[in-house]
């Protein structure tokens, strides 16, 4: 048997596992005006503010028709979602961070979801426009 060899193979089969495991975890975002334009022409989308509900209700407001679930709870209510699991989902917080966490874990079950990049503090930055109704749930 010839050790570099097999060694070099094992090294690649573990780089080519590594790599793919990454590529699993890309998180695919959209701007806020990829969002804004959605959201005129759009109606199916659904935006999921994962946000918790003191930031949700907060001076800074949230997107119209906006779902609230905190992503601290996403793991355990996630199945509350499966109805959403045919349409574009869009994940947002305040800013980009958490929304891009729960677009990893909802990804990895298999909705179409999208990060917000720059969350609330860029759509707010941008004067886009925001409501303070109640949440959806």
């Amino acid at each position: 048997m010839n050790w570099p060899v097999v060694v070099v193979l094992a090294m690649f089969v573990v780089l080519l596992l590594g790599w793919n495991m990454l590529r699993q975890d890309k998180v695919e975002t959209v701007t806020t005006d990829e969002v804004a334009d959605l959201m005129k022409t759009d109606t199916s989308i659904v935006i999921l503010d994962v946000r918790t509900p003191e930031e949700y209700q907060s001076s800074t407001g949230h997107l119209k028709n906006a779902i609230l679930l905190p992503v601290q709870e996403l793991d355990g209510r996630m199945h509350e979602l499966d109805k959403y699991k045919s349409k574009t989902v869009i994940a947002v917080c305040r800013s980009g961070n958490r929304s891009g966490r729960a677009t990893a874990m909802m990804g990895a079950k298999g909705f179409k979801v999208f990060n917000m990049a720059g969350g609330m503090l860029k759509w707010n930055a941008e004067e886009k426009p925001v409501t303070h109704e109640k949440s959806e749930k």
